[in-house]
């Protein structure tokens, strides 16, 4: 028995800011944006809108593809590194407001691997038996914790949130996955204030601490590595090679590192590689879940097709997935 995805779904808040508006905010042009990111806008939460709101519509969303309600759900797992708040996790707030039993229900901190990192958690508690029916969202509010005054971070972020139901399939699935870390390299990604070793204060607010800070060229170089190494170890000990991939679901981080990813890869990125990163930005971990299901709604994932999905985060963290869909 192997894991297959029941159903996807997503939801991206109305607000969209575009490159023109950032022009007005910070010393920054469009061309600049465009040219080193590929993006052009972004979708931003309004004030009374928690990552939980989101994440709960991109559930109702993948429940109703999938054909399930919430009292078939036994786990629940949201990715996340903007939670509502510390605790209770933002994975219990969103049972409660769907409805669900009272399965468990946690929270993983992984930041832009986060999907798959939930992906490949589910998939070990449905084959092994635990569970049938999993839960999986990725949800972030990344508005909340950006810097609008730093030009070379707040050109970057957005909002958004995607969800995946997964159960049991007689084929297809889930064939394999890749997890890695390396907490040596957790510096160049951080939001530095909040927790237990540096606690909110007047000094941490009034520094901006408690935002995004990131060395954006050390971690540019890092990260397509890191993107190719996972997708080589995933896809090697199953004998699949470039050829042998329909789709690659990168996460949408800077198309310029999605363009070297192909290139590593021998694919042609405009055959192969599902973009949306012009549209809604980096948005973390949601990103990977809102590609998915943009590519299932767009026809361009058809069954029997073979997945990679690719991601690097904050951790610094890796995690890359094979699917037979």
């Amino acid at each position: 028995m192997r894991t297959g995805i029941l159903g996807v779904g997503k939801y991206l808040p109305e607000n969209v800011l575009t490159n023109a508006d950032l022009e007005r905010m910070v010393d920054t042009t469009d061309e600049w944006i465009t040219t080193r990111t590929g993006i052009k806008q972004r979708r931003i939460a309004s004030d009374t809108e928690a990552t939980s709101d989101m994440a709960v519509k991109a559930a109702r969303n993948a429940l109703k593809h999938a054909n399930l309600e919430p009292k078939d759900i036994d786990l629940i797992i949201v990715a996340t590194i903007t939670p509502d708040m510390f605790f209770p996790s933002t994975a219990c707030i969103v049972q409660n407001k769907l409805g669900a039993r009272e399965v468990p229900a946690f929270d993983i901190a992984v930041a832009c691997s986060g999907y798959i990192y939930g992906l490949a958690i589910a998939d070990q508690f449905i084959r092994g038996g635990a569970y049938k029916h999993a839960l999986v969202i990725a949800s972030e509010k990344l508005s909340a914790v950006t810097d609008w005054e730093d030009r070379s971070t707040c050109v970057l972020f957005g909002d958004g949130a995607g969800a995946a139901v997964l159960g049991p399939v007689e084929e297809g699935g889930i064939l394999g996955a890749n997890l890695g870390a390396d907490g040596s390299k957790g510096e160049l990604l951080q939001l530095p204030a909040g927790g237990s070793r540096m606690p909110a204060s007047f000094k941490t607010v009034e520094n901006k601490l408690h935002t995004i800070k990131m060395e954006g060229n050390v971690l540019f170089k890092h990260a397509v590595k890191i993107m190719a190494d996972a997708a080589l170890a995933v896809t090697e000990p199953l004998g699949l090679k470039g050829d042998d991939i329909d789709i690659i679901i990168p996460h949408q981080a800077n198309v310029r590192i999605l363009n070297a990813l192909a290139k590593r890869m021998g694919v042609d990125p405009a055959k192969k590689v599902y973009l949306n990163i012009e549209k809604y930005g980096n948005m973390s971990a949601a990103s990977s879940a809102v590609a998915l299901t943009e590519a299932v709604e767009e026809g361009r994932i058809k069954k029997g097709d073979t997945i990679l999905m690719d991601a690097f985060g904050g951790g610094l963290t890796w995690g890359a997935l094979i699917i037979k869909w």
